[in-house]
């Protein structure tokens, strides 16, 4: 029984290292991608800032000009940040074409948020944004 607890601990233990495991290459390339997309943001350039949308999400959106009317009404921290700063990037044991970039935003009302990118790895070998997931921080809690 003690040799399989072993064996769980260090077979979880080598995941959670691949779960880090995303190269430098690769996190440099995904961090531009969102600043970038966060600069069209702010200078509401929808077109530019539908670029760097996955496949999946252009098709659902279908138009530069709706993808950004979603962004302003949903997700104000990242249309218009104060301050953005990345945190970890992370990728799920076996989705090696998808990586999770964890980014703190604080909006132009001071409500800090963290925004969880889950970014694609396209066929060309670019990344693009696939999805973000944001949480409101209040008294240092998300919600």
């Amino acid at each position: 029984m003690k040799a399989l607890v072993v064996l769980v601990l260090l077979l979880l233990g080598g995941q959670a290292q691949r779960l880090q495991d995303v190269p430098p290459p690769d996190r440099a390339a995904i961090q531009a991608i969102i600043s970038a997309q966060i600069e069209a943001f702010k200078k509401d350039d929808a077109v530019r800032a539908f670029s760097f949308a996955s496949p999946g999400i252009r098709r659902v959106f279908q138009t530069p000009e709706r993808f950004l009317e979603m962004v302003r009404s949903g997700y104000p921290q990242i249309y218009r940040p104060l301050k953005v700063e990345f945190g970890p990037a992370s990728r799920s044991v076996g989705a090696l074409q998808q990586v999770r970039q964890v980014v703190h935003l604080v909006g132009l009302d001071g409500k800090r948020a963290v925004a969880y990118y889950l970014m694609e790895r396209q066929p060309n070998g670019s990344w693009k944004i696939d999805g973000v997931q944001l949480e409101l921080i209040v008294d240092d809690q998300t919600i």
